[in-house]
């Protein structure tokens, strides 16, 4: 279904549910572009960039975007895209909230960690587009976000194209590897593209997603536990160990769940060039820790763990560092 009416040349309407750093940076940029965007988020932020426009920072510049903000849930209502960028402890409810909101034919696209939040988005009636997000930015003030690096997606449907409207489940196709992009795939890529944001199309996404949280399983923990940028985690030998014992599971566990990937090889070789180009970074995970905020190691190495102990793959490396960093989430909370 096209996301505008093909006899206007009016774009398609945005709605950003959840504007964290990853939703401004994309809504900004899909506004700058002349798309009509909301932003829907706290009240604090909401406030000032009514106020003021979003302060948008990069490269050392600054520059105001008038940009819609809004708090209320139901300014999804008239979207015909939704990007989906809340955290993933909350997609289940926030799930919930939307789907009775959306309009019909509305795509929504899922912007966040992990690998199965479409998933779980699906036992809410909503049949989303699942999306890589390559982006580095975060809110350092009110209304204020801070880019400093990439900002580039890779998108496709998670193992199935969508149901045609009023189709029954059994009309769902599965997806393989010689399959094409889904229709609105393209169209979200077309979209993205036109705002001058890299997007890279998927038959199916999972492969991707996986990539990713491979990646992030390698360092969120480990630099959150020991306090560590990436520079010192790829200079310490035992540490480096530890990383490839946790990226071989997490690659025997998504082999295991029918996700073909690369082998463990490549990816902890992808792992150390990462460190090597991004010394001086820290993790989100010891960010979040840093500043007494709940983490998402349940959907990284947490989800690894419960998806190999679902399918029976040993994963003991992802098990101690998921529960050490329970123990300190609980200890430094607030």
């Amino acid at each position: 279904m096209p996301l505008s009416n093909p006899s206007d040349d009016r774009p398609p309407s945005v709605a950003v549910y959840g504007a964290g750093a990853v939703g401004c940076y994309f809504g900004a940029k899909l506004a700058e572009a002349g798309t009509p965007v909301t932003l829907i988020g706290r009240a604090a932020h909401v406030d000032a960039i009514r106020r003021d426009g979003l302060l948008f920072e990069s490269a050392g510049a600054q520059r105001r975007i008038r940009i819609d903000a809004e708090t209320r849930p139901e300014a999804v209502r008239d979207a015909d895209v939704v990007l989906f960028c809340v955290k993933t402890r909350d997609t289940d409810a926030a799930a919930r909230q939307v789907a009775p909101l959306l309009r019909p034919g509305a795509v929504i696209v899922s912007l966040q960690n992990g690998v199965d939040n479409v998933e779980r988005m699906r036992d809410s009636g909503i049949d989303a587009l699942g999306a890589v997000v390559y982006v580095a930015a975060a809110m350092t003030g009110l209304g204020h976000l801070r880019h400093s690096g990439r900002g580039d997606l890779v998108v496709g449907e998670c193992g199935r194209q969508p149901l045609e409207p009023g189709a029954g489940a059994a009309s769902a196709k599965a997806e393989t590897p010689e399959a094409s992009p889904s229709p609105r795939t393209l169209e979200i890529a077309r979209l993205f593209e036109g705002a001058g944001v890299p997007c890279r199309v998927e038959a199916d996404v999972r492969p991707a997603l996986w990539d990713k949280l491979v990646m992030n399983c390698a360092y969120n923990a480990i630099s959150a536990l020991g306090r560590s940028r990436y520079g010192a985690i790829v200079d310490d030998a035992d540490v480096r160990a530890l990383m490839r014992e946790t990226i071989e599971e997490c690659v025997a566990v998504a082999r295991a769940d029918g996700v073909p990937l690369a082998e463990a090889s490549a990816h902890y070789d992808a792992a150390l060039r990462l460190g090597e180009a991004m010394r001086e970074a820290s993790s989100s995970m010891e960010q979040d820790l840093a500043n007494g905020r709940r983490t998402e190691i349940d959907s990284l190495n947490g989800y690894v763990v419960g998806r190999g102990a679902a399918l029976g793959v040993a994963t003991p490396a992802n098990r101690v560092l998921t529960t050490l960093v329970r123990l300190l989430e609980r200890s430094v909370a607030r």
